[in-house]
């Protein structure tokens, strides 16, 4: 279950949460309540509760505090969710930099209040595990995570078929089956974040993107995807064409723009691209968007690609007529591809001077392909430009095509070191990583295309690698794992042979005692018979 804890130093407000909602009915068990922060925070590292409710204001060590040390502490989990009253509504925006999920006011608890945030603090959480959107690397959340990897290659037209992003949309638990869809593109910039520090910076715009998922959410229903610390792309779907209207999309970013503002002192531009009918072709919406935002100023923050003139748009960096080198170079690391196909890009670039614009964004792009597809594609990077004032994001200081080049040619030198030198560590993270994947979906029908597409890989790709590492085949693997299953099964579960076989997605019990006797050498019936004795010779059996 859903481990909950609350921290609240009035013990009638701790009483009246645990009974005011059927916490077991909502997957939940409350581990305990503490007095003040400090104590919450002990209570914490004992029993590593998924979610927090916590008073703002308590004595030692307030929610705030309680939160702020969590997030240096464990990352992103657990999530919180704050109690306030009207007189500290203030602190709600310090709250929000700590990316709280939900915040509620003490004199309007009721059941209804606290089950609808606690339902959106587990939509998260499965967002977070069923993307592995978190883990530690000394003691600092690592931003790539599968989820974004899935968005990037949609965004880039990257996926080798619709088999493949099925697969993965599937699950990742995202729905696609809506008939209308829109991408744009979007920057934060501008106010105080430019006197902080590279750490508040990321608070900072972690938070702000939060609030603007949180606020298109309530117009719309959107995917909000952080591309690096201060660009985002956001895809709207909805059911139909006649749901999809200009106004409603239009005043969900205007109100957006206006609170985010309001809130962080802080600027949005977003370019929206047009509505297509198939996720497949949202990457031509994102490239339209993508060009809108070209146009986006203070005075114009929110541009559509439809509203403007074709004489004002320049063509996007279209980074898709190098899909199936780029894709290869990052999925098996590829130096030599990688090279070449970057080198490539950049004589490109040189030979077009002029077009400083579409330069930029070719280079963010791969940036962004960059951050997402790579294991650990933001250590790479701020590894690769640490000696630059703004690490990475210095690509956006440069001011002409050369220096857009350099920049480029630095990032390529640097990933081939990189790549190189984390080749064959990388493999044994996939390899551990599908291992993982077919031990936990052991009792489905598994097959190589569908746990290839899962990753991102090619068929091909993934049957070689898997030999080579495992000394043994992909398919072979499998039957392995699911007969050491179907032992289990049979012994200590006492399940029927025919019942064993459904259970394990064998087409049928004749076949799955054929696979059977060829692992373990003996039928299943003689398995039974030989470990539990004739007594149980009719328990088990067909």
């Amino acid at each position: 279950m859903i481990k909950l804890l609350i921290a609240d130093d009035e013990l009638l407000v701790q009483v009246g949460i645990q009974s005011m909602v059927n916490w077991a009915g909502l997957g939940i068990e409350v581990c305990g309540t503490a007095p003040n922060g400090q104590a919450a925070l002990e209570l914490i590292r004992e029993y590593s509760p998924e979610i927090v409710i916590t008073d703002i204001k308590m004595p030692i060590m307030n929610g705030l505090e309680l939160a702020k040390a969590c997030r240096d502490e464990f990352g992103p989990i657990p999530l919180f969710i704050i109690l306030t009253s009207y007189e500290e509504f203030p602190l709600i925006k310090e709250a929000l930099s700590y990316q709280v999920i939900d915040y509620l006011i003490k004199l309007e608890l009721d059941e209804e209040t606290i089950t609808s945030s606690i339902q959106k603090a587990l939509a998260r959480l499965d967002e977070l595990k069923a993307s592995q959107a978190y883990r530690q690397a000394g003691k600092r959340p690592v931003l790539q995570n599968y989820r974004d990897k899935f968005f990037m290659r949609l965004l880039h037209n990257l996926f080798d078929s619709r088999e493949q992003f099925d697969i993965q949309a599937k699950d990742l638990k995202l729905d696609f089956s809506d008939k209308c869809y829109l991408a744009s593109h979007g920057e934060i910039h501008g106010g105080d974040a430019c006197q902080m520090d590279g750490s508040k910076q990321e608070s900072l715009y972690s938070s702000c993107l939060q609030m603007i998922g949180e606020m298109l959410a309530k117009h719309l229903p959107c995917y909000v995807i952080s591309l690096d610390k201060i660009h985002f792309a956001v895809i709207y779907h909805f059911p139909t064409t006649a749901q999809m209207e200009i106004g409603t999309i239009r005043r969900a970013w205007e109100n957006t723009c206006s609170m985010v503002h309001n809130y962080f002192n802080i600027w949005l531009a977003v370019g929206i691209g047009n509505m297509v009918d198939n996720p497949m072709t949202i990457s031509a919406s994102y490239q339209e968007g993508r060009q809108a935002f070209n146009l986006a100023g203070p005075s114009s923050p929110i541009v559509f690609f439809s509203r403007v003139s074709e004489n004002s748009c320049r063509s996007a960096f279209n980074i898709t007529v190098f899909k199936s080198s780029l894709t290869r170079a990052f999925e098996e690391f590829d130096t030599d591809v990688l090279y070449g196909t970057l080198t490539e890009i950049g004589e490109l670039f040189s030979a077009n001077p002029q077009h400083l614009l579409q330069a930029m964004d070719g280079a963010c792009n791969i940036l962004y392909l960059a951050l997402s597809l790579l294991p650990d594609g933001e250590e790479d990077l701020q590894e690769i430009f640490a000696a630059y004032p703004d690490g990475y994001r210095s690509i956006y200081r440069q001011k002409d095509v050369v220096q857009i080049t350099q920049w480029l040619n630095t990032l390529r030198d640097g990933l081939c070191g990189i790549l190189k030198n984390k080749r064959k560590t990388y493999k044994n993270h996939v390899i551990s990583n599908v291992q993982k994947y077919i031990n936990s979906h052991i009792e489905d029908r598994l097959n190589l295309n569908e746990v290839a597409a899962v990753f991102g890989l090619s068929p091909n790709y993934l049957s070689t690698l898997f030999k080579k590492n495992c000394q043994i085949g992909f398919s072979e693997y499998i039957t392995q794992k699911k007969i050491f299953r179907a032992k289990t099964l049979l012994l200590e579960q006492e399940l029927k042979i025919y019942e064993v076989a459904d259970q394990l997605g064998f087409e049928s019990a004749f076949y799955f005692s054929k696979v059977f006797k060829k692992v373990e050498g003996v039928s299943p019936r003689e398995y039974i018979q030989s470990h539990l004795g004739r007594d149980g010779e009719d328990t088990n059996l067909e």
